[in-house]
């Protein structure tokens, strides 16, 4: 949602640079947020670099590999 606000900030057409400040404080609730927000685009980044494959363009077999849940990993 963060990077959709800051796409938003900048329309096209856009003349002026658009500058995007972020305030987090340390020990706050907005801290763990954006903890867990850099942990997940990680994971993200981690999941589909060097893919050669796009996700549109993978079977059902192979799209169900990936988005499998791996009990071990959950900790469950």
């Amino acid at each position: 949602m963060e990077n959709q606000a800051t796409d938003r900030a900048f329309r096209i057409g856009q003349k002026k640079n658009v500058v995007v400040h972020k305030f987090i404080c340390k020990g706050t609730v907005e801290e763990k947020i954006d903890e867990l927000i850099r942990g997940k685009a990680g994971l993200a980044t981690e999941l589909l670099k060097g893919a050669e494959t796009v996700l549109t363009e993978m079977d059902d077999a192979a799209l169900l590999r990936l988005v499998a849940l791996d009990i071990d990993k959950a900790g469950l």
